[in-house]
């Protein structure tokens, strides 16, 4: 199996080399704080050094950012000693948006605004003459000023992609040796998606495609990584050339489920005749987060992995109220709710346990399992009970409820993947939610079909992500404990 070197909920990689070292950022939707960005010193071991959008100045999400709406497609390069990220925020009136940083790890600018750039993905690219051209899905074209966001011209199509291939999206554009290369996804996002390139002698073409265009995908096979698209390339300091990408590892029956989100994958790249070669998604387990990894909420701040729901007032969630907990402040009543008080990480793994230590002396809160408004799971308590819900579209339930143990309560959600198929409908995974004794012995409440906790059932763009939030009051944490649990002889592995 080849495992990606940014599990779960990582998708629409961007990458950039300067040195010996490697930069990438990923989409980041309706969470706050949004572009995760990760270094690497050799493409399969990376560490989150931040967020570039930590600052409520650069990413307004309320109260208009929806669930898969937020911030798409961010491209990350490094330009005459800076490094520029644009993105579009497509919550209303935002539209596309520029950053720039001497050092990766922030502090990030606020943001140019690019009014006259009226697409999505949004890509920057430097001709030799020093002007900058910022194409976008469409896939268009138009030349700025990166320090103002003004257009120099009017904007252009440049490309339409294969002809009859839908959702010509996600453009980079490179200068390498004597050509031009315009690299595309293009198929829509789902079990088509593909990546071609295009190149021509000049950054605005005309353009010649690829006669071997797609020149990546892995649609119409039995390969476990699917919905191949959205690439990113970068030259290594040996001159080898490399190529990241998004796919999905769905899992089940028909037709498949994947509940992770996209991921980020690696694949090698060489070149013949003057044009690309992918080969084969590189098979690593090193970009795995370590085997347990636990916060014990004793630093000044949350760990950047952690994020919330379109935005984080330091009132409702901080970890400075009582030192060592984390302590969230009811701002609405459930998890249907968009301002929900909610604060969790991705989902990385197709199996794990995830725990933790909750006191509900003030408030009720509890333990989620969170697609969007209409697809979580959650272990809820109060002082006097424990209680298991699940809202599947436009159902809402309590599943069952037990008297709440005395002084605070260790909650528990276990997911496991489907080892056996029972029929062709079996699921990609059950996810049990309960609560763990003194002893650490685990008593589930439910055990429900983790199918309605996926794309294919939900829709969107997004993937699982699991963590705390507060339904009444004020409602504390102690510690929370993500464990993977490593399951072999999983069909399509």
């Amino acid at each position: 199996m080849s495992d990606p070197i940014l599990a779960g909920f990582h998708p629409d990689p961007s990458i950039c080399r300067v040195g010996q070292d490697y930069y990438l950022a990923c989409s980041s939707f309706e969470y706050f704080p949004g572009v995760p960005l990760f270094h690497s010193r050799d493409l399969a071991h990376w560490t989150q050094i931040g967020n570039a959008l930590d600052r409520p100045s650069q990413l307004r999400l309320v109260p208009d950012g929806t669930s898969s709406g937020g911030v798409y497609a961010p491209t990350l390069r490094h330009h005459d000693g800076r490094f520029w990220l644009i993105t579009t925020n497509v919550t209303r009136g935002e539209g596309n948006l520029l950053f720039t940083a001497t050092d990766p790890a922030g502090p990030w600018s606020d943001p140019v605004r690019l009014p006259d750039v009226a697409g999505i993905d949004p890509d920057l690219a430097w001709d030799e003459d020093g002007a900058c051209w910022c194409t976008y899905a469409g896939v268009g074209q138009v030349r700025i000023d990166p320090h103002t966001g003004q257009a120099l011209g009017p904007p252009r199509r440049i490309w339409s992609g294969t002809p009859g291939a839908k959702a010509p999206e996600a453009p980079h554009l490179y200068r390498i040796g004597e050509y031009w290369y315009l690299l595309i996804a293009e198929g829509g996002t789902e079990r088509g998606h593909c990546v071609s390139i295009a190149r021509g002698t000049a950054p605005t073409g005309p353009f010649e495609p690829c006669p071997a265009n797609p020149i990546l995908t892995h649609r119409s096979t039995d390969h476990p990584i699917q919905n191949t698209g959205h690439a990113d390339l970068v030259q290594a300091p040996d001159g080898a050339w490399w190529m990241v990408l998004l796919g999905v590892r769905a899992r089940g029956g028909t037709p498949g489920w994947h509940v992770l989100g996209r991921e980020t994958f690696l694949a090698p790249v060489t070149w013949a005749d003057g044009w690309p070669v992918v080969g084969g998604i590189v098979p690593t387990t090193t970009g795995r987060p370590p085997p347990d990894v636990r916060d014990d909420f004793d630093a000044d701040d949350l760990h950047p992995r952690w994020i919330s729901l379109r935005h984080r007032p330091a009132d409702d969630c901080n970890v400075t109220e009582r030192p060592g907990w984390l302590t969230l402040r009811a701002r609405a009543g459930t998890l249907d709710d968009l301002d929900v008080t909610f604060a969790g990480r991705r989902q990385q793994h197709p199996s794990c346990r995830i725990r933790t230590l909750i006191d509900t002396a003030e408030g009720r809160g509890g333990l989620a399992v969170r697609l969007d408004e209409l697809h979580h799971y959650e272990i809820e308590a109060t002082a006097a009970e424990v209680r298991a819900l699940a809202r599947i579209g436009p159902l809402r339930t309590v599943l069952a409820t037990r008297p709440m143990p005395a002084g605070p309560a260790v909650l528990a959600i276990r997911v496991a993947s489907t080892d056996t198929f029972r029929d062709v409908r079996s699921g990609p995974d059950t996810v049990s939610l309960g609560v763990e004794d003194r002893d650490g012995v685990f008593t589930a409440l439910a055990e429900l079909d983790g199918r309605y906790l996926s794309t294919e059932v939900a829709g969107g763009f997004t993937g699982r992500v699991v963590g705390v939030y507060a339904a009444a009051g004020t409602v504390r944490f102690d510690w929370f404990d993500y464990e993977p649990v490593e399951k072999h002889n999983v069909p399509g592995e």
